[in-house]
């Protein structure tokens, strides 16, 4: 009876123990707890929620793209040869500059496929060459090549034989990654001429590690003797590309249209960026133009390529360049072929507008924008390679026409050739390479 009292009692001074005891018996939680187990259940619901919410939302994108016939793949992957190289077959849209459909075939370049054997009454003619040769500004019927071939067939420069152009374009390679392909891909098909574009914006810098800094191939001298310095296998963004995980992460790109939009809206805002940047430095050469040229280290590195190399990483890229031209005419003298090397033009170097172009000169300390050109030319002419400088005649042809060779809509005039400077510089390669060349 004391015990029972003392429980009532103690009931009446805390009347939660009550509760609790009739939870205990009911199996009911105290309410703290109840609404503590509730809010964790609705904040998982909504992460599900927004989870699911996002993943549906995806897919129906991924679906509307695909439907719409939306592309954008990434048509580059790690080799161990050349660092990296296109896809083979690869298919999908190009739009960094233009737009156009891309089709890279078997062997791994935008071209159609070629059989190994040289059909009878052929004439073989491989281009080398880094993105103007690769071409994924213009459709594969506005490519440069096709009027190359043109241009031959109609004024007979193969004595009736048919004109068989073979690409072998990769955007980004330099002559070194090109004399690679050159023993890699190019001499299987018997070619019986070789056709090397030079592009002289970047292809000086492309075979200099101090100035590229990109994992691919050098080549160096050692010795007095060019050797291959193929040590960027063992960089860590090579392995990495190259590793399972990075093949993995292309493989999603090239297979989810979701990936390839993000990655086209970061690359269109690149690009809006630089054709900002070439509109102001154009502007800016004008109004400068009578100004002091400025030191090296303000003119930007592509931009010293119209000067006279004055320090040692640039005599040295060009040291390498001119060596790297001399194994081409070595190989391509011992495969029975002839060598034929072509200079492209830079957009700054063609400009319609004549003032802008002097006006870019002038800031640079030059007398006009054509060392590089009449570098390589006397060069090869020293070393009887057959060469063509396509800069001065297609900066004649833009102020005459007061036309624009390179650049496409939001970079006009800088860039690579869009479709009139593909025709026009096609034309012109075919007329020379008949005008005594392939005599």
């Amino acid at each position: 009876r004391s015990r029972f009292r003392n429980l009532k009692v103690g009931f009446s001074k805390n009347p939660n123990i009550l509760k609790d005891h009739e939870a205990t018996l009911t199996g009911d939680q105290p309410s703290s707890d109840v609404e503590l187990h509730t809010g964790r259940k609705r904040r998982l619901f909504g992460c599900i929620t927004v989870i699911a919410g996002l993943v549906f939302g995806l897919i129906f994108v991924e679906i509307g793209l695909r439907v719409a016939g939306y592309s954008s793949p990434e048509f580059y992957m790690a080799d161990n040869v050349r660092g990296y190289s296109l896809i083979p077959d690869m298919t999908g849209w190009y739009k960094k500059e233009g737009r156009n459909f891309v089709a890279i075939n078997r062997d791994g370049f935008r071209d159609i496929e070629h059989s190994l054997r040289k059909p009878e009454g052929t004439v073989r003619i491989a281009v080398i060459g880094d993105s103007y040769v690769e071409a994924f500004q213009v459709s594969r019927v506005e490519m440069f090549t096709n009027f190359v071939s043109d241009e031959i067939e109609r004024c007979g420069g193969m004595d009736g034989k048919k004109v068989e152009i073979l690409n072998f374009g990769v955007s980004g390679y330099g002559t070194a990654q090109e004399l690679l392909v050159l023993r890699e891909k190019v001499w299987k098909y018997s070619p019986d001429f070789v056709m090397l574009v030079m592009t002289t914006n970047n292809d000086i810098t492309d075979n200099s590690r101090i100035f590229r800094k990109t994992p691919i191939p050098y080549f160096i001298y050692r010795d007095n003797a060019l050797v291959l310095d193929d040590g960027f296998r063992n960089e860590k963004t090579f392995m990495f590309r190259n590793s399972a995980l990075g093949k993995t992460g292309i493989w999603f790109k090239n297979h989810l249209r979701v990936i390839q939009l993000i990655g086209e809206i970061q690359t269109g805002l690149k690009y809006r960026y630089e054709a900002w940047k070439n509109k102001n430095n154009a502007k800016s050469s004008v109004a400068r133009a009578g100004e002091l040229p400025p030191p090296a280290t303000e003119v930007g590195i592509d931009s010293q390529v119209y000067r006279e190399p004055s320090d040692e990483n640039w005599k040295d890229a060009w040291h390498v360049t001119e060596g790297i031209i001399d194994l081409f005419k070595t190989e391509t003298d011992e495969k029975g072929a002839r060598l034929v090397v072509v200079t492209a033009s830079n957009g700054v170097q063609v400009l319609p507008n004549v003032d802008q172009r002097e006006g870019f000169a002038r800031l640079l300390g030059v007398e006009d924008l054509f060392y590089p050109d009449r570098r390589i030319a006397d060069f090869c002419t020293k070393n009887d390679i057959p060469v063509i400088s396509l800069a001065p005649i297609l900066a004649d042809y833009a102020a005459r026409e007061k036309v624009n060779l390179h650049g496409f809509e939001g970079n006009i005039g800088y860039g690579h050739w869009n479709q009139l400077g593909h025709r026009v510089a096609g034309e012109t390669v075919g007329k020379q390479l008949c005008g005594g060349v392939l005599r």
